[in-house]
């Protein structure tokens, strides 16, 4: 008899979501646009890889939310940037107010995005710029796992 395999989400969300902080931004600006500043201000490399943007079938239609990624030299770290609306869809309902969030995985994530949202409060393309807690989109955090 074959043994039935049920994929643990909850250790996949503790996995992808330690050593990380998230910071949820609300800009008018566009994807390609945003990650331009982002990269000039903070000195980074944010990129699109298509393969790695995520979908929501939503209706019988798929909705693609692009992601940008900069790997943090000499390490394991990385930043990633979700583009949270697509059209009039969400990524993460429990959040539509906020058009980006940038999750930090580094070796002190908490500084490290405390250091970012001072900056990105400093940026005039960004309309609000706030600290998230895994709490706070619970429901949403499997959308984000790449």
């Amino acid at each position: 008899m074959a043994k039935l395999l049920l994929l643990d989400t909850e250790a996949m969300q503790n996995d992808f979501f330690e050593d990380t902080a998230m910071i949820g931004i609300r800009s008018a600006q566009p994807g390609y646009r945003f990650c331009w500043l982002l990269n000039k201000h903070f000195d980074i490399d944010f990129k699109n890889y298509p393969e790695q943007n995520l979908s929501l079938v939503k209706n019988g239609a798929t909705v693609y939310f692009p992601t940008y990624q900069h790997d943090i030299d000499n390490s394991n770290y990385k930043y990633l940037l979700y583009k949270l609306k697509s059209g009039t869809e969400n990524l993460i309902p429990e959040v539509k107010h906020l058009d980006y969030l940038w999750l930090i995985q580094t070796i002190d994530p908490e500084h490290d995005a405390h250091t970012i949202l001072h900056e990105l409060r400093n940026l005039p393309q960004v309309e609000m710029s706030q600290l998230l807690a895994e709490e706070q989109i619970k429901k949403s955090l499997n959308s984000l796992i790449m």
